[in-house]
């Protein structure tokens, strides 16, 4: 990932905590070198447009992290390099994310916080509302990281000194739910939080969408920790969660240097190399579901996971395959990106339903779900929608409740990437395929390549927890909640 020059000072500064530790002289120099004109403390209103500015990419991120997590749940597949496609080992590293987003977020929390500060913050908003927002998203980040890689640098890893310790999965996720918790109760009535261009400061929207996460989160621990996700998931879904469109979580393009990334992606970068998988495709026409319109330039899919010499070779035989999302409707250069949406909490709802975790009728809300999907998309048609709710595969009535809810999570989190792996990962639906002449699908994404020389200490040990017979630190096994 490129970084700002000021995520690549940081990245620096953590880089020298971690070999030099914490055990420097300090000098005092005065104000020599201080350049009178620059702030004393950071505007927090720019800190968040900047974070909420790059919050669409949690969907797709142009060839990084998250768009092999859409290889993995084969929503994608790769038409020219297919190395990824075929599980080959990847070599992200977390430091941007870290530099980037988290350390914006924190540096909201420390401004608001620290009372040499925190009166001047106020100017963008009330101290809690700001601290409020910025630790639900910073949840987000921290819930998706663990859910990409496993175990983490948390508890230490934004305080900037010494080497940097890793905490388990399951401390990282009791503590998101914590976070989320106190977050959406710290909001008070003071003014929203300026530079907020994803809720435009509605702090009722702000606090379904809170608790809207930490029911997804709660969700996770369904097969490792029941007692406490039907704990944590009743009472988010007490305190309100997204349940319209109206309420979506969704970052707006107004064009211009400022784009949909998918559209930017094929119309500016003039990158071809990615298709919708017929893993999907083929599901959605095999079923006349009209999401199938949208999701893709067209209904044509791609094989999933072919070597580069096959995939040449179909690319050129089949010149209409799928591209990611129509470019004149969802994959505009202003088409929004939802990031959360009705569609997924309904569909959860009936998960936990389905569960025993509440006495709400999973039935209903599985079809609210589905309707919320098909019209967050602009496809839904009254007509089209009944009959493909009436496809015994779709109908709740016979066959696994379990796959059919599973599967229209599946499908309703597309390009969200790392939640379509998530649903897959956690309940095994759909049933997916490894890519041909491969063994298995990866459960996770393996450590970058900076950890072991930065901060090997303690990578060592996280790493032999992912241990298989290739070796330490294996994409293929699974992590604390994937059972």
């Amino acid at each position: 990932m490129k970084l700002t020059i000021k995520n690549k000072l940081f990245a620096s500064f953590i880089t020298l905590s971690l070999v030099a530790g914490a055990g420097c002289e300090k000098v005092d120099y005065g104000d020599t070198n201080t350049n009178p004109n620059l702030t004393t403390s950071p505007i927090t209103s720019a800190l968040l447009t900047n974070v909420l500015a790059g919050f669409g990419n949690n969907t797709w991120d142009q060839g990084g992290v998250r768009t092999v997590s859409g290889l993995y749940a084969q929503y994608f597949t790769e038409t020219q390099y297919t190395d990824a496609s075929r599980y080959s080992k990847q070599t992200f590293n977390w430091d941007g994310f870290y530099a980037g987003a988290m350390y914006d977020l924190q540096n909201i929390i420390n401004t608001n916080t620290d009372p040499a500060t925190a009166e001047k913050a106020a100017a963008n908003g009330s101290n809690n509302n700001q601290i409020a927002v910025a630790r639900i998203l910073k949840a987000y980040y921290y819930w998706w990281m663990t859910d990409t890689w496993g175990d983490m640098p948390y508890t230490a890893a934004l305080a900037g000194v010494g080497t940097i310790p890793y905490d388990t999965q399951d401390v990282i996720y009791a503590s998101i739910l914590k976070e989320l918790k106190e977050a959406v109760a710290q909001f008070d009535g003071g003014l929203p939080a300026a530079g907020d261009i994803l809720y435009n400061g509605d702090i009722d929207k702000w606090k379904k969408f809170g608790n809207s996460i930490r029911m997804l989160v709660a969700l996770r621990l369904s097969k490792v920790d029941a007692a406490t996700g039907k704990s944590e998931f009743n009472d988010a879904l007490a305190g309100g969660s997204i349940e319209t469109n109206a309420d979506n979580a969704a970052i707006v393009y107004p064009g211009g240097n400022y784009q949909n990334p998918f559209y930017n992606y094929y119309n500016v970068v003039k990158r071809d190399d990615y298709s919708i998988a017929s893993t999907l495709m083929d599901w959605l026409n095999s079923h006349n579901d009209d999401r199938r319109d949208v999701y893709g330039s067209s209904t044509v899919g791609f094989p999933y996971g072919l070597t580069r010499d096959n995939a040449v070779a179909y690319a050129n035989a089949n010149p209409t395959y799928s591209r990611l999302l129509d470019p004149n409707t969802v994959g505009a250069e202003t088409a929004p990106m939802v990031v959360l949406g009705a569609a997924h909490m309904l569909l959860a709802r009936a998960e936990a339903a389905n569960l025993g975790w509440t006495v709400e009728d999973a039935a209903s809300l599985y079809d609210q779900g589905i309707t919320a999907s098909w019209v967050q998309w602009g496809v839904f048609d009254a007509g089209d929608i009944a009959t493909y709710k009436a496809n015994p595969d779709v109908d709740l009535a016979g066959g696994s409740i379990d796959e059919k809810i599973a599967t229209q999570q599946w499908l309703s989190w597309f390009p969200n990437g790392t939640q379509g792996w998530s649903v897959w990962r956690k309940t095994g639906f759909p049933d997916l395929s490894p890519a041909p002449a491969t063994t298995a699908i990866p459960r996770r994404q393996n450590y970058g390549p900076n950890e072991p020389q930065l901060n090997g200490a303690n990578y060592a040990p996280a790493a032999s927890k992912y241990a298989d017979g290739s070796g330490d630190n294996s994409q293929f096994v699974k992590l604390w909640w994937d059972k």
